[in-house]
């Protein structure tokens, strides 16, 4: 039975295809190319830092705008494939890739330092953490999470039951009352009280992968995953899952919080829905800057994550970064 794996490891292929399986000697990092397409191609992530916005994805690209529609690339010092990002605030913050990769910014995502390259592990990071500026928590690919204490400067690789399952943890989250939240593979959902010490296995209200993760309310969280599936609990240790209608099949990579209690979709073939409060899509159309309405073909390729910004949604994926407004059916 074939494996289904995350979004970024799909891509991965394409960026991958001609590359030898192994080297005779561990490659060293390679800084990314300054691509003028780069706001067009694969990207994976797009988080607030300050004020302005950072992207990440595909040959190490880093994008950076002040306004969500202009994008800048930076420098950085590796061309692998990037898959999160996270601030802890507008200037500190981390990106994670392939070749277990992990890189830092202390302005805003203006520039980055590698603080962590490790290609001989052939695994990839999918996301990451921090709880405060010293303490994060990066996993990914097979079972791999990986620990700092001292804000990156050095990380410790995890060895706990969850992660030798060798399950793929594709997405990571704290909770509003600052539990912790893995999800991943085969219905993969564990808990954390002790700020990842320690992780409980959850009964999964989906067997098969869950991609994406949100926190909602005091103890709750929304999961995503194949064929669109996704589930909302009000207190996920408590376990009671309430499955939402998103009225179709297609994955959902990505997932975000919608001012006023809904919550956006995002995934394969242009898909880009918005769920409410009440747990229904909203009769709500969305209009991409300069072109048509979302679903309206399958051009748009795949979406891995969207943002909530400034009364519109912002997604990003195999086509770069999209603004989307909202239009009247």
């Amino acid at each position: 039975m074939l494996r289904p794996i995350p979004f970024t490891l799909v891509l991965a292929t394409a960026l991958a295809a001609g590359q030898p399986a192994f080297a005779a000697e561990a490659p060293k990092p390679r800084a990314a190319e300054i691509a003028p397409m780069s706001a067009h191609s694969l990207l994976t992530r797009i988080v607030p830092a300050g004020r302005g916005l950072v992207a990440v994805g595909g040959r190490g690209h880093i994008l950076r705008s002040e306004d969500g529609s202009a994008w800048t690339q930076v420098p950085a010092p590796v061309d692998a494939l990037l898959t999160s990002v996270f601030f802890t605030d507008a200037q500190h913050g981390w990106a994670v890739g392939h070749d277990a990769s992990i890189l830092h910014s202390a302005d805003g995502g203006r520039s980055w330092k590698l603080q962590n390259f490790q290609p001989e592990l052939n695994l990839a990071l999918l996301d990451v953490l921090f709880l405060d500026a010293q303490h994060g928590l990066a996993v990914g690919a097979y079972g791999l999470m990986l620990e700092t204490r001292d804000g990156g400067a050095h990380w410790t690789r995890l060895e706990l039951p969850i992660t030798e399952e060798g399950l793929h943890f594709n997405a990571l989250t704290r909770l509003g009352d600052g539990s912790l939240l893995v999800v991943g593979e085969e219905g993969m959902m564990a808990l954390s009280r002790d700020a990842g010490a320690s992780w409980e296995r959850l009964a999964s209200p989906y067997e098969s992968s869950l991609f994406a993760v949100l926190a909602s309310g005091a103890s709750g969280a929304v999961v995503a995953g194949l064929r669109g599936n996704v589930f909302r609990s009000d207190d996920v240790a408590a376990g009671a899952w309430q499955r939402l209608d998103t009225g179709s099949q297609q994955s959902v990579f990505g997932l975000a919080a919608i001012p006023g209690g809904g919550v956006g979709l995002a995934g394969l073939n242009g898909f880009l829905e918005v769920v409410g409060p009440s747990g229904r899509i909203e009769p709500q159309h969305w209009r991409r800057a300069g072109a048509g309405p979302a679903g309206a073909g399958h051009e748009l390729g795949a979406f891995s994550h969207l943002l909530a910004w400034r009364g519109d949604l912002l997604t990003v994926g195999d086509s770069g970064v999209q603004r989307w407004s909202p239009a009247q059916p």
